[in-house]
């Protein structure tokens, strides 16, 4: 369920939107002042923020520049004043979305749902690629990038460098790669471990250059920048 806070200081039309909202399965909060609702949108977590341009207290544009400083949740500001520059104020102050008043409901649910469709989309590319410096790892296509550059890898060395980006600045002892990427029950010496990091620093690092997969003596490794 999606949870949509509302800082609306019309009540007739902040109950309309949330009985509205209600009954397309949203979870709705409603908070009436600009301080309050700041306060709220900032203590838990949303799925969007639809905020009212004038409101007592803080007024909207101040409410979204504070609530950008820590976080990036989608906020749909609507507004009576419609003309450009109070558009581009907007805009400017952080908002993702601007809804002149008065609004259809259907253009505000549809306006969410494109909210939402490009939160699912920036997730899921978030989950597919991995990026460290320069180097990146598509875990769909199963490519391991340098720049524009692409890097052939065996399975084996893939497995090892994606061991490394999932845990950037964790040192892993050779047992940890060892089960990560050959298995627990392999019947390989931990020095294989080295053999294989010796061959990915190869093909990885740029002459010249200290590795990003760096030894920590006694222990094992760590990719550091």
């Amino acid at each position: 369920m999606k949870r949509v806070l509302l800082i609306e200081d019309e009540r007739n039309l902040a109950r309309f939107i949330e009985l509205e909202l209600r009954h397309e399965s949203f979870e709705i909060v409603v908070e009436t002042d600009g301080n309050s609702g700041l306060e709220l949108a900032l203590r838990e977590e949303w799925d969007a923020i639809l905020l009212d341009l004038m409101l007592p207290g803080l007024d909207g544009l101040e409410v979204c520049r504070r609530i950008r400083v820590s976080k990036t949740t989608p906020i749909l500001m609507l507004t009576a004043r419609d003309s450009i520059s109070d558009r581009v104020s907007g805009l400017d102050s952080g908002a993702d979305d601007y809804i002149p008043k008065p609004f259809a409901i259907e253009e505000l649910l549809a306006r969410l749902r494109v909210v939402f469709r490009r939160q699912e989309k920036a997730a899921e590319e978030k989950r597919s690629t991995l990026i460290f410096g320069e180097l990146s790892i598509d875990l769909d296509a199963r490519i391991v990038s340098k720049g524009t550059e692409t890097i052939g890898l065996t399975k084996r060395e893939f497995e090892l460098l994606l061991a490394f980006m999932q845990n950037p600045n964790r040192v892993l002892s050779r047992e940890t790669l060892l089960d990560k990427v050959w298995g627990f029950d392999a019947a390989v010496d931990t020095n294989v471990v080295d053999v294989y990091v010796r061959y990915l620093r190869n093909k990885i690092d740029s002459p010249e250059q200290e590795s990003c997969i760096q030894t920590q003596r006694g222990v094992g490794y760590v990719m550091r920048k």
